[in-house]
C-alpha cells in the first residue's frame, strides 16, 4: 500500500470535498391513503357530487340520466356517479331523474344490491323485474329528455353498447327511444367539475409524481454510457408497483443530442427507441402520469446529462428551457374562468410571435381522465375550427406545450425544450401544484 505524506493527504481531501456536490436528501413520501381509506374519502366525494348534479341536468336540458354498466366491461362513468368499488354484475343500471319539487331520485338496478350502494340509491327489492321498474319510471315522470352515452365525440360521451342500448329500448318503449339524447355535454361539466375536498390529494399525486420522476432523472437510474431508455421505461414501472399506485399510460421518453436531430411524429419530438444508450451531453425528456384515487397526473420534465467536468447545462440550453417558461407565462396571465379556450389561444400565441419565440401549445383538462372532458387550449382544435369552449373555475389542465431554439453550443442544432404540469384555474389565472421546472435536473 502506498503512503501519502499527511500535507499531500489533507491537500488531496480538501480539493475533493470543494469539488465533491452535496447529496440532497430524498423528499419525504408523500403519504398515500390505504385502499380501505381511499374508498371512504371517495364516497364521501360522491355525495358531494349528487348534490351538484340537479342544477347541471337542469341546465342541460335533462330529465332523465341512464348509465349502464355491463359485467367486465365497465362504462367509464360507473365509479364517478356510483361507489368506487368493484362491480361484477350482469348489467348494473344507474338511473338519475328530474323530479322537479322533489328534488333528484336516484335508482340503482344492480344485480347485486351491495350495501354501499343503498347509501347512495334507491334500490327496489330483488324480486322486482328491472326493465318493468325502469318502464315505470318512465311513465311516472315522462322526462322530455332521456340522457345516454351515444353521439358523443369523446370516448367516455359514448360508451353505451349496442346491446344495453337495445336493453333500454325494450325496457321503456319506442316513444321513449325518441326521446334519447346524447348525454355528452351534462357528462362534460359533471366530469371537469372539481370539488375544493379533492384538491389536497390531487396535490398529493402531483407531489409523487414529481418526486419519481426526479429519481428517474438521477444518477440513481441512469448511468452514462451503460443504462438505455428503456431501462428507466422499466424503472418507473417497478416505482408504481413499488407505491402501489397505477398509471394510465406508458411513459414516454424522448433523447436529444449534439449532431444528431431526433425525427418528429404528429408534429412533436418523437419517443426513443428503447435500446438508445444514454450518453454524457444528452437532452433527456421524460412524459409520465400517476393514478391514484380516481384522479391522474401527466407531467413532462427534462434533464441533462452533464459531460465530464461540467457543472451545468450549457447557455444556450437553459435559454431555451426559458423560453418555455415564458410560453408558461403567457398561458397562466392569459387565462381567466370564463374566457373561451381559443382566444386564450391566439393571445399566448400573439405573444410568442412578438418575442420571436418558436411555439405549441396542446394544454388539455386534467382530473378523472388523464385526457379529461373540458376546455382544451390546443392548436389542433383551432387548426380543425372546433367551437371554442369556454374556462371553468376550480378546472384543472396539463399545461402541455414546447419551444423549439436553435443552440449556439450544439453548432446551431434545434432542441425542443418541452414542459407539462398540473394546475388548477384560479380568479387570477393557473395554479401549478407545484413549483414548475426552471433548471433541468442535472445528471452527473
Amino acid at each position: 500500500m502506498n503512503r501519502w505524506p499527511v500535507p499531500c493527504l489533507l491537500l488531496a481531501l480538501s480539493v475533493a470535498c470543494a469539488t465533491a456536490r452535496p447529496v440532497p436528501p430524498e423528499p419525504e413520501t408523500p403519504r398515500l391513503l390505504s385502499w380501505s381509506e381511499q374508498l371512504a374519502v371517495r364516497e364521501a366525494w360522491l355525495a358531494k357530487r349528487h348534490e351538484l348534479l340537479l342544477p347541471m341536468m337542469r341546465r342541460h336540458g335533462v330529465g332523465m340520466w341512464i348509465i349502464v354498466n355491463e359485467e367486465f366491461h365497465d362504462d367509464p362513468l360507473t365509479q364517478y356517479v356510483a361507489p368506487p368499488r368493484p362491480y361484477a354484475g350482469f348489467r348494473d343500471v344507474y338511473v338519475f331523474i328530474d323530479a322537479g319539487e322533489q328534488g333528484l331520485r336516484r335508482i340503482a338496478l344492480p344485480s347485486y344490491a351491495e350495501e354501499n350502494l343503498t347509501r347512495f340509491f334507491e334500490v327496489p327489492e330483488e324480486t322486482r323485474v328491472y326493465k318493468q321498474v325502469l318502464g315505470e319510471l318512465y311513465k311516472q315522470y315522462q322526462p322530455r329528455t332521456i340522457a345516454l352515452g351515444i353521439n358523443g365525440r369523446r370516448a367516455v360521451t359514448h360508451s353505451l353498447t349496442r346491446d344495453s342500448y337495445a336493453y333500454l329500448v325494450e325496457a321503456l318503449g319506442s316513444e321513449a327511444e325518441a326521446r334519447f339524447v346524447g348525454a355528452a355535454p351534462l357528462i362534460e361539466e359533471y366530469l371537469d367539475t372539481r370539488i375544493p375536498e379533492e384538491l389536497e390529494h390531487y396535490r398529493t399525486l402531483v407531489a409523487l409524481t414529481e418526486q419519481v420522476v426526479k429519481r428517474a432523472f438521477s444518477s440513481e437510474v441512469v448511468k452514462p454510457g451503460v443504462t438505455r431508455v428503456g431501462d428507466v421505461r422499466r424503472w418507473l414501472y417497478d416505482e408504481l408497483g413499488r407505491r402501489s399506485v397505477g398509471t394510465w399510460f406508458q411513459p414516454d421518453l424522448r433523447v436529444q443530442r449534439k449532431g444528431q436531430t431526433g425525427g418528429t411524429s404528429r408534429g412533436f419530438l418523437a419517443v426513443s427507441r428503447e435500446d438508445v444508450v444514454i450518453q454524457r451531453g444528452d437532452l433527456l425528456h421524460v412524459d409520465f402520469g400517476i393514478s391514484y384515487m380516481g384522479l391522474h397526473s401527466d407531467w413532462q420534465k427534462m434533464a441533462y446529462v452533464l459531460r465530464e467536468g461540467e457543472k451545468d447545462a450549457p447557455e444556450g440550453l437553459k435559454r431555451a428551457l426559458a423560453n418555455t417558461n415564458a410560453l408558461q407565462d403567457a398561458l397562466v396571465k392569459a387565462s381567466r374562468p370564463g374566457r373561451s379556450s381559443s382566444e386564450v389561444y391566439e393571445v399566448v400565441m400573439a405573444e410568442m410571435k412578438e418575442k420571436g419565440i418558436q411555439a405549441q401549445v396542446y394544454s388539455h383538462p386534467l382530473g378523472n381522465q388523464g385526457h379529461g372532458l373540458g376546455a382544451s387550449i390546443d392548436f389542433r382544435a383551432t387548426l380543425r375550427k372546433e367551437g371554442a369552449q369556454h374556462l371553468r373555475a376550480g378546472s384543472y389542465i396539463a399545461i402541455e406545450l414546447n419551444t423549439r431554439a436553435p443552440v449556439p453550443e450544439w453548432d446551431g442544432q434545434e432542441v425542443f425544450a418541452m414542459a407539462e404540469d398540473p394546475a388548477y384555474l384560479t380568479d387570477e389565472g393557473w395554479r401549478f401544484f407545484v413549483p414548475r421546472q426552471e433548471a433541468y435536473y442535472l445528471i452527473p
